[in-house]
């Protein structure tokens, strides 16, 4: 079996240089070993920048590029000696190990020194290091339109590792004494220190599941909806799904991927939403040939994911101004076709996981200016407070919705998300 340590430098690789996530690469993981390697390779991208910048400093000759595995083994070593409470020598001893047997032996004595080195200067590379911004110059490029303070917390929000965020069927009471956890302003519970989702209570009866709060704010807008007829485009894995049914609409939830629609189907059957029809196709052919008309339009819409870092900071490293181009393109696409699906007077609400405007506030403007068959509607803060007051001003200018990383700071954060509710009036 591959040594932890070096399985967790190839997946970073993979993951950097492939540009993919990190879930797509666990499988190989063995189960005893995944919560060292989660925190491993998630705190490593957490602070890749920061790392890069470390190695540079204390390797001045450049490692050959058939050896680079080395640089992701220093680089992971690095991160356990700054920011973990491993031993030092355990790191170090199977670090050089690593190198010497998978790079070159040379560079294995250099490691050595370089670790030594570092874990004797721990105190003060973390104070030189903590001005450093974790954002990648790539990802930058996808901050236009904010301020430079507000990029500054964006960057200081990437470091917090995120609490579990669960949505509950009704009586918020009974479960927060269940959960120990915190009631957030929308009704959402936030858990610290949580255990495998599995292992929680209750989660076989279906009362609960897994949905951070910013991402349960586009169907808390959508007001009452019971007994209305309402589609959620791009549905899987489910999460607003399910919101939709426990609200009592009638749900049809479509996902162009058969695969997730099995997933979306199985989570569900476990919450008792067997009413929701599940359909497979593409988001764009449904509506230029579907003859159904709907009350509420839910249109979560594809988009660069670059407001879940928090929790997938891989998304620093392989996301940049292309993806979220890509992306604005297509929703713009599938904007354009909602009004066919939608009744007049009906509700479209459009939302994306992302802190581009690109994808948000400036794909909206233009969508309106374009459409006069539609009109903004103006949310409030209470329509989103359910349960308490919001810390911070979800709401902009324009009565939209969007969240940063760094909202409920004294609780961890949230992910950023821009949500808009419209109605079709032609």
């Amino acid at each position: 079996m591959t040594e932890i340590r070096l399985q967790c430098a190839e997946i970073i690789q993979k993951i950097l240089e492939d540009k993919v996530f990190f879930g797509e690469l666990k499988n190989d993981i063995a189960e005893r070993e995944l919560p060292f390697a989660n925190m491993l390779v998630l705190t490593s991208l957490r602070y890749w920048t920061a790392l890069n910048a470390v190695l540079k400093k204390y390797v001045t000759k450049k490692i050959p590029h058939k050896h680079r595995l080395s640089e992701y083994l220093l680089k992971s070593a690095i991160c356990e000696l700054l920011f973990m409470e491993t031993a030092p020598y355990a790191v170090i001893n199977q670090t050089v190990q690593n190198i010497k047997q998978n790079c070159d032996k040379f560079l294995g004595g250099m490691a050595n020194a370089v670790l030594r080195k570092i874990a004797a200067q721990k105190e003060q590379i973390l104070k030189d290091i903590s001005d450093i911004s974790l954002l990648p110059e790539s990802f930058l490029s996808l901050l236009s339109g904010y301020s430079e303070q507000e990029i500054k917390q964006i960057s200081e929000s990437a470091k917090i590792v995120p609490p579990l965020d669960i949505t509950v069927k009704n009586d918020h009471t009974q479960w927060l004494q269940k959960f120990t956890a915190d009631l957030l302003a929308n009704g959402t519970l936030r858990i610290y220190n949580a255990t495998k989702i599995q292992n929680l209570p209750e989660y076989a009866s279906g009362e609960w599941w897994v949905q951070d709060v910013a991402s349960s704010l586009p169907v808390i807008i959508a007001g009452d909806i019971k007994g209305k007829k309402v589609i959620d485009l791009c549905a899987a894995p489910g999460g607003k799904t399910a919101q939709l049914a426990a609200k009592g609409a009638n749900v049809t939830a479509l996902d162009i991927s058969d695969c997730r629609t099995q997933t979306l189907k199985q989570n569900m059957h476990r919450l008792g939403f067997d009413s929701v029809k599940a359909v497979v196709a593409d988001a764009l052919d449904y509506m230029k040939n579907s003859t159904d008309k709907y009350d509420v339009v839910l249109l979560d819409a594809p988009c660069s994911a670059t407001g879940t870092f928090r929790r997938h900071p891989e998304v620093l490293h392989i996301k940049n101004i292309t993806d979220a181009q890509e992306q604005a393109h297509l929703q713009k696409q599938m904007l354009e076709l909602c009004s066919n699906i939608l009744k007049k007077d009906g509700i479209l609400i459009y939302s994306v996981c992302s802190v581009c405007k690109m994808e948000g506030e400036e794909q909206i403007a233009g969508f309106l200016q374009k459409h006069k068959e539609f009109r903004r509607l103006k949310i409030d803060t209470k329509d989103i407070s359910l349960s308490g007051k919001w810390e911070d001003n979800l709401i902009n200018e324009s009565g939209e919705i969007r969240t940063m990383p760094y909202y409920l700071k004294s609780q961890k954060g949230m992910d950023s998300f821009f949500i808009c509710k419209m109605q079709r009036i032609i």
